[in-house]
């Protein structure tokens, strides 16, 4: 690209972030205008255009009771944050455990493999009432290892392994040690839960394939592991995973995604290597969840706390069984991070295939043969939509690709959680997570292609709430220009953060990191972890702090002695008033900090200079360049040069196409249904593999689509013997005759191709309409 181009290039991107920024910046103004004029009125009690308004009783006696009960909630809160840094002394004492919800016994522990990992396999006990069937298809979870340790995935009742076990699944899940073992690296653990999952194919040898779920950074582990081990590993569901990690929400209406600047703004990798070799070869955990409460200055500073203080009686529990966990921070081997960084954080390498497993083979996420399930919500800041599904465009670049390999993808969108919420929440377990356990083997049935799922809340006739599903295929261009405003112009100036980063990780590793190694031993390690922020606040307010000896019996009293006076409800609503002002507040400044930060990072990396980094890193342009008419694309082509090769098979699946009602959504009734045909007449459908299968009906679906008069004619050529026409014809009549098919009027076009395909076969026309052959494809 020559220098004129890219100086207007550089232009172009410019005007894009000044009319973002632009957006932002009011879109923060507005918001705490709003909040600031709500939470007075609250105060106030004045309702919006009220010509009067009523009359607080602040009296000096009700001032009195107030400051008792402030007095009191001051007290009981610093009791409480003593009991938060003294379970944490005493987990830390004990070594941190999974903080599962369930009983567990130990399967494998990755400890003792040849190439030892800190990872090990549970066995989940179904807790008392509930029963599972060990013929059902196994689940198998894995958590996140970003800071935190396992177990969030069944962190109560209403959880990923609560739902599961309660449709009767046995569910495994993954787990992780605070010690990375010696040496240890990510492509190690990948080999270690190819053995998990082995070992739970044998557990379960006449069940169907597992079912894997990750959950954030476990979703990348999922994917790798599903491409490594395809024969083994059933649908993927992953949850909040940041697979293209240079994607974000760039886009006048959606909030802003700070975590993706990170890594340019600090010069790339060698950050995470710098931290590492302080820590004596071992990353500490602890600067990955500061990063996380750095995203939330509200919440980390001020709601979180208040929130204990404004329900001191009730909410302590909750608090400190969450804190169990937030405050649990495990380590990493400098190569486990750095692959991280370098891969996928940074290099964003995962989909494109330049990641390489310990066998030296490339993961090539096209080689996942079952289906994937994507789960993300648009509240998520730290893994936006554009992250989880990006990385279907970049892999496949076509809905004719997806549907020539016979794959299955769906997506499915929640418009509220945040990150935690979409693998934690028990609201989202009950709705989307079970639903998602409910449908999956449905949508294993479903013809290749990228759908999305819908689920609505419905109610029967005694206010009972329950959900209905149903299916909608969408093409992948459709999805990519939906979710990407910009046409993903703004990934451009990372592929230049990828190329910079490489000569900074370069130039640290010559120049700074043989003296940072010379000086780290593990005492220096160990005293920096115990002195970092996050611990050093929970170990000096912990029973270890002997000025701190008097508050727990002072505390004691207070709840001996707790006094709820009914006159402080004014006073109350003021302090509610203060706490939102600094709550919108804290807001408002992360609003402004992160579009400063957003605008900074696109306004150094979009120069003429760092652009030619990019071009060097990769030409996606180039990439990108397809044929426009679809029929030029290599998979359409290699689809119609066959369209006389096959047999009953590929005949049958042409036909299914032709027959179905085409860009209609599809009901989860209507799914059940076909799956009852499915078994009422199984004889006639193929005894294939479903991954097979689904190849077949992709590559049936493509020739039947861009070339439907030939794809009936030459019907006769794949069904070459009067047994395999006899066969498929007799298929068409029980199904005319069938009473759930006939509760389905056809359409004009249905009803056309099936008079034509009975005609080409030599058969005489149908006597009366037929409903949907699609309810008979496996």
């Amino acid at each position: 690209m020559d220098a004129a181009t890219q100086f207007a290039r550089s232009q172009e991107i410019a005007g894009n972030i000044a009319y973002v920024w632009g957006r932002r910046i009011r879109n923060a103004h507005k918001q705490y205008e709003k909040r600031v004029g709500k939470a007075v009125n609250d105060a106030t009690g004045i309702e919006p255009g009220a010509t009067s308004q009523p009359v607080a009783r602040l009296d000096p006696l009700s001032a009195w009771h107030y400051a008792v009960d402030v007095a009191q909630r001051s007290l009981l809160f610093w009791d409480t944050m003593r009991e938060r840094g003294t379970q944490y002394v005493e987990n830390a004492s004990q070594g941190l455990k999974p903080v599962l919800h369930f009983e567990y016994e130990v399967v494998l522990d990755g400890r003792h493999f040849a190439r030892p990992v800190n990872y090990a396999l549970l066995r989940i006990r179904p807790p008392e009432g509930v029963s599972v069937d060990a013929m059902k298809r196994p689940y198998l979870i894995i958590d996140p290892r970003a800071g935190h340790g396992p177990g969030i995935g069944g962190f109560r009742d209403d959880s990923q392994v609560g739902v599961a076990l309660r449709a009767g699944h046995p569910v495994y899940f993954v787990v992780f040690f605070q010690n990375p073992e010696p040496g240890q690296t990510l492509l190690d653990v990948c080999a270690a839960e190819q053995q998990f999952v082995k070992k739970v194919r044998s557990l379960h040898p006449d069940s169907a394939k597992p079912a894997i779920i990750g959950n954030c950074q476990g979703g990348w582990a999922a994917m790798m592991l599903a491409s490594s081990s395809a024969e083994d590993t059933g649908p993927i569901v992953i949850n909040g995973a940041p697979m293209s990690y240079w994607s974000g929400s760039w886009s006048e209406g959606a909030g802003d995604n700070p975590m993706r600047y990170a890594g340019g703004l600090l010069g790339g990798t060698w950050l995470a290597s710098f931290s590492s070799d302080l820590g004596n070869g071992r990353f500490d955990g602890a600067f990955l969840v500061q990063n996380f409460e750095y995203l939330n200055p509200a919440n980390t500073l001020w709601d979180t706390y208040y929130r204990v203080y404004d329900n001191i009686d009730t909410e302590p529990p909750r608090f400190l069984e969450f804190e169990r966990w937030w405050g649990g921070y495990y380590l990493m081997n400098r190569e486990e991070i750095e692959w991280i960084t370098r891969n996928l954080f940074i290099g964003n390498k995962l989909w494109s295939g330049a990641v390489r497993g310990v066998a030296g083979k490339a993961f090539d996420l096209r080689d996942i043969r079952s289906p994937i399930v994507l789960f993300a919500s648009m509240g998520d800041n730290i893994t936006p939509p554009q992250q989880a599904f990006n990385w279907v465009a970049d892999l496949y670049g076509s809905t004719e690709e997806i549907k020539a390999r016979g794959q299955v993808i769906v997506g499915l969108m929640d418009q509220e959680s945040g990150h935690l919420g979409v693998f934690v929440s028990g609201k989202v377990a009950k709705k989307q997570h079970a639903q998602i356990v409910n449908v999956l083997e449905t949508i294993e049935t479903l013809a290749p292609g990228l759908y999305a799922m819908l689920i609505d809340e419905i109610k029967d006739a005694h206010g009972n709430a329950g959900y209905d599903v149903t299916f909608v295929e969408h093409r992948l261009e459709d999805i990519a220009r939906h979710f990407n405003r910009f046409k993903r112009e703004d990934e451009k100036p990372f592929e230049a953060v990828a190329e910079l980063s490489e000569f900074n990780q370069r130039a640290y590793e010559l120049f700074v990191q043989p003296w940072v190694q010379w000086m780290s031993n593990e005492a220096t390690a160990r005293w920096l972890r115990e002195m970092h922020p996050l611990r050093s606040q929970r170990w000096a307010f912990s029973d270890l702090n002997p000025w701190l000896g008097w508050l727990r019996p002072a505390a004691d009293a207070v709840r001996a002695n707790r006094q709820h006076a009914a006159d402080i409800e004014p006073w109350r609503r003021l302090e509610h008033c203060g706490s939102e002002l600094i709550s919108a507040s804290l807001d408002y400044y992360r609003a402004m900090r992160d579009a400063g930060a957003e605008s900074l990072f696109f306004s150094v990396y979009t120069n003429p200079f760092l652009l030619q980094f990019a071009e060097r890193y990769r030409d996606r342009e180039a990439a990108a360049a397809t044929a426009t008419d679809p029929r030029e694309l290599p998979f359409v082509k290699e689809a119609l040069a066959s369209i006389e090769e096959g047999g009953y098979d590929e005949a049958l699946a042409r036909a299914a196409f032709l027959l179905a009602r085409s860009g209609e959504p599809l009901p989860l009734a209507r799914l059940a249904t076909q799956k009852e045909l499915m078994e009422a007449y199984a004889e006639y459908l193929p005894k294939l593999p479903l991954d097979q299968w689904r190849r077949i009906r992709g590559e049936q679906e493509l020739i039947a689509t861009y070339e439907p008069q030939q794809a009936i004619a030459t019907l006769p050529t794949l069904l070459s013997t009067p047994a395999d026409r006899t066969r498929l014809l007799t298929l068409l009549d029980r199904l005319l005759a069938d009473a759930r098919v006939q509760s389905l009027a056809p359409s004009a076009q249905q009803w056309d191709a099936l008079q034509r395909i009975r005609a080409v076969l030599g058969a005489p026309p149908a006597a009366r309409p037929v409903a949907v052959l699609e309810h008979a494809r496996p």
